[in-house]
């Protein structure tokens, strides 16, 4: 049976629930703040509250393992939001089309006591209107502040009081081990606040973004996630976020147990920027195109000036030509390909698509130093090349 990828986050158009579908089944969920901080240069930091979770006081006939499943559930489910979206779709052809109705659900986290919500890009992704619930139960309307596609992290603004919002803790993803158990708090099909509790079954995994980039380092889990989890957090026995769960692999669109989550790392690293700029400042190499082979990346063109070029990279030429016919002279234009370098590995990691050397170059920081590996009229050579910034 073919396998899909289903964005977790619930759709509804003309009174029926629709599923958003990939390659495969991705679910989201919710984020929590980080006992780390992180802070691009100038900008705010995203700081954590470092607290041990408070059993609860009539636990006294549970198991260990219940109280702690209580304890991070009854500690957490206050910074878990439930996101209502309005969107618009058209229908019809030419001037017959009409423009159709529809709504979404997703999941997210309260960041701080300012009203900031962190989510999934998709989930708001299209949206109109935009409504959070909080675990009290009033309603706010809710505007996306900054978004990165790229990562499919999404920060929105709500003016709730400040003590209607309870900041969710962040954790460290760095060090999480294969059978650690981990919980996950979401909406699934409009449920609000549901827990579901795994272990992380592999780490390191690699899944699609919106716009064709790869997200890596993704955790995957085997925690129950379905549509409407999508922003929602998933947490460590302590209760601190270390992951966004986003996807899920699945044949019908729903849970079978093979789940995925952005971690805190990246979550972290991305969510500064989100908040200063309303989006993130990437690393450029100035290569502007490339043409996949089975070997590598043959570089079409560069930017003129950019570090590609400055580095001595070479891409396609443009041969012309001046030909006669008769008392007539035109010119001939052609792309030669024989001269253009062959980009085979990003400081020692091989790559073989444009989606893993812009994921490679991205985890950068502009002004960092990356040794490329080519292949140059069938010699391996290395070539130092030194990012600058997407910003004009």
């Amino acid at each position: 049976m073919k396998k899909i990828v289903v964005l977790c986050m619930l759709s509804a158009a003309l009174g029926g629930v629709l599923v958003e579908a990939w390659r495969s089944a991705v679910v989201h969920a919710q984020a929590q703040e980080p006992r780390i901080s992180s802070r691009p240069r100038g900008g705010p930091a995203i700081s954590a509250r470092a607290a041990r979770l408070p059993l609860p006081h009539d636990a006294a006939d549970l198991s260990p393992e219940e109280r702690i499943n209580v304890a991070v559930y009854e500690n957490v489910n206050r910074s878990v939001v439930n996101i209502k979206t309005e969107t618009v779709h058209n229908d019809g052809f030419f001037f017959l089309e009409t423009e159709v109705p529809g709504e979404g659900a997703g999941s997210g986290s309260v960041l701080d006591a300012q009203g900031h919500i962190l989510t999934n890009y998709h989930v708001v992704e299209s949206a109109r209107a935009i409504e959070v619930t909080l675990f009290d139960g009033n309603n706010y309307p809710a505007r996306v502040i900054g978004k990165d596609e790229s990562n499919d992290i999404a920060v929105l603004k709500i003016d709730a009081p400040a003590e209607s919002l309870v900041p969710v803790e962040l954790g460290d993803s760095t060090n999480l081990r294969v059978g650690q158990r981990v919980f996950a708090i979401g909406n699934p099909f409009g449920f609000e606040r549901t827990l579901s509790i795994g272990i992380i079954s592999s780490l390191n995994r690699t899944l699609p973004a919106r716009n064709h980039r790869l997200i890596k380092s993704v955790i995957q889990i085997d925690a129950a996630i379905n549509p409407g989890n999508s922003g929602g957090p998933l947490l460590d026995s302590h209760g601190r976020l270390i992951g966004m769960n986003t996807a899920i692999a699945s044949p019908t669109g729903q849970s079978a147990g093979v789940g995925f989550a952005i971690p805190v790392a990246n979550i972290a690293r991305v969510v500064p920027h989100l908040l200063q700029r309303g989006h993130v400042i990437r690393p450029d190499s100035g290569i502007t195109h490339v043409y996949p082979t089975e070997k590598g990346l043959l570089i079409a063109a560069m930017a003129p000036g950019g570090p590609a070029e400055k580095a001595g990279l070479r891409g396609f030429s443009v041969v012309k030509r001046q030909r006669r016919q008769g008392p007539f002279a035109y010119q001939t234009t052609q792309i030669d390909r024989s001269s253009a370098d062959l980009i085979v590995a990003v400081d020692g990691e091989k790559i073989s698509s444009a989606g893993e050397f812009l994921s490679l170059i991205e985890a950068r920081d502009p002004g960092a130093r990356v040794m490329l590996t080519i292949i140059r009229q069938g010699r391996t050579i290395e070539v130092p090349l030194v990012l600058t910034t997407d910003e004009p």
